[in-house]
């Protein structure tokens, strides 16, 4: 379990979290949303170390991220939105990096490389951007981690790749691994990811799964405009409204609705999921 208390950074006097407070439980994939400069991105390199908090606590099976000890980087993977075309091919670079972590399966890097249809012979900075993010993906997969921490992992990536890299995600992620990523792309994101956290004006908005949010909101389909809806898009054949659930029967939801209604309704998510500052 990863828990995070009264969590707080700042980049010199411009304060970018305060006071998150939250427990990450092992064996699910959380989706991190927010708008651009909310804090994403900062939240996963704390997580994974590379940043020093200003106030507050991570413990990631009680060890602090920050202080890098050997047997908590062993067992976590960042993969930063942007990865880097390294002058080696794909066996290079794992027979290079590869000991750093030493769960990692060669029979699974290769069996990734293939399910992603990369060349293994090509240099990595000859590739193009989806071919080489998909490498270090397949790497971060192949590793055999505890915790990974993702950001936008999917752009880059067409949409037959997208889709290997959901069932990749499922297929090669242990059973009592921590996932966090973090995305814009909810659509290409949204079977597999599950609590959803919403990051917001240095706070977490709304922390959730996708059964407390059916069972708040109803996500409805159809021709007809009704006037309780906290959010409504028109979409071909009527609309999509976003309704308190009133009557308690679920529906699909849609994560880039919700995420829509959250952002235009602070307050009421607030009161709807119980989420202070």
């Amino acid at each position: 379990m990863i828990e995070i208390n009264n969590l707080a950074f700042s980049f010199g006097k411009y304060s970018v979290l305060e006071n998150i407070s939250m427990k990450l439980e092992e064996g699910k994939i959380y989706g991190l949303l927010g708008e651009n400069g909310v804090g994403k991105t900062t939240l996963l390199t704390l997580l994974c170390g590379l940043k020093q908090p200003k106030a507050g606590t991570i413990s990631a099976d009680g060890r602090a991220p920050f202080n890098r000890e050997p047997s908590l980087l062993q067992d976590q993977f960042y993969l930063p939105d942007e990865v880097l075309p390294l002058a080696a091919t794909p066996g290079q670079f794992a027979s290079e990096r590869a000991r750093f972590w030493p769960k990692f399966s060669y029979i699974s890097y290769e069996a990734l490389l293939r399910e992603f249809e990369v060349d293994s012979t090509q240099h990595m900075d000859k590739m193009s951007a989806g071919q080489l993010k998909k490498t270090w993906i397949a790497f971060a997969l192949a590793c055999g981690a505890r915790y990974y921490y993702m950001d936008e992992p999917t752009n880059g990536l067409d949409i037959p790749s997208k889709a290997q890299f959901r069932k990749a995600l499922m297929k090669y992620t242990a059973e009592d691994s921590i996932m966090v990523i973090s995305t814009h792309q909810v659509r290409d994101l949204e079977s597999i990811i599950d609590p959803i956290i919403i990051l917001d004006s240095k706070e977490v908005l709304v922390m959730a799964t996708l059964e407390e949010i059916a069972q708040k909101l109803t996500f409805d389909y159809s021709k007809e405009i009704n006037p309780d809806a906290l959010y409504m898009e028109q979409i071909p054949g009527g609309v999509i409204q976003v309704i308190p659930n009133t009557t308690g029967e679920e529906s699909k939801v849609n994560l880039e609705a919700f995420f829509n209604t959250i952002h235009a309704n602070k307050d009421v998510a607030k009161s709807l999921f119980n989420n202070k500052k």
